[in-house]
């Protein structure tokens, strides 16, 4: 019998919320955004900024491809954008800040990685780019435990009988295993060597994402 994944959404959600807002708390302190900044998202969601207006005013939101935004009083102006995070079509330092979060790990391989990366550091004044540690046991994409650490054509087998998304069909884990490559401490520090980077923390002890800041 599959797990229902629907049984585990809330529990999950609640972790993640407060994840989430200490995150949003982090950068507010490191970044100390001003309301007049323009603000780049790469590889966002527009709903992730609904109630930030008092941080920033305005966020342009890009994607591979452009979405519906539904504006609200209490969140910044939110444009959504089509683009290619690994070929932004923008001038050098063209916005006050660049953020991302979650995404470097599934542009490809790690030329791609450096590509992004490289095209991230250029157009943004300050830097928020983040991305789940490699060294966290739990692979955040699977929801299972060490997966990541085996050999890249191991994980869809070994996913399929020990995750959350295998046991629970919540996911199709061939795209996971495709789309993903999770970036070790010194991997992400030779991407963003003129930034900060913090290792945000689970239990305290086990690296959880990194985040890469130029403040």
């Amino acid at each position: 019998m599959r797990l229902r994944y629907e049984r585990l959404l809330p529990l999950y959600h609640l972790i993640w919320r407060r994840w989430r807002e200490q995150r949003w708390a982090r950068f507010q302190m490191k970044l100390t955004p001003a309301p007049q900044d323009h603000v780049l998202d790469v590889g966002g969601n527009p709903n992730d900024w609904a109630g930030r207006k008092s941080m920033v005013n305005n966020v342009d939101v890009l994607n591979l491809e452009s979405c519906k935004v539904e504006q609200n009083e209490n969140s910044p102006f939110v444009r959504s954008l089509k683009g290619d995070g690994c070929a932004l079509e923008f001038n050098d330092t063209s916005y006050d800040i660049v953020y991302s979060n979650s995404v470097i790990e599934h542009v490809g391989s790690w030329e791609d990685q450096e590509t992004f990366a490289a095209e991230t550091r250029r157009v943004g004044r300050k830097l928020w780019i983040q991305t789940p540690a490699y060294e966290c046991p739990v692979e955040p994409h699977y929801l299972g435990l060490f997966i990541h650490w085996f050999p890249s054509n191991w994980h869809t087998r070994i996913a399929r009988w020990t995750s959350v998304i295998g046991l629970t069909g919540a996911a199709d884990l061939e795209t996971i295993a495709k789309t993903t490559r999770l970036l070790t401490k010194r991997e992400f520090r030779l991407l963003y060597p003129d930034c900060e980077i913090w290792t945000e923390r689970m239990l305290w002890i086990i690296p959880k994402s990194y985040v890469a800041i130029r403040a």
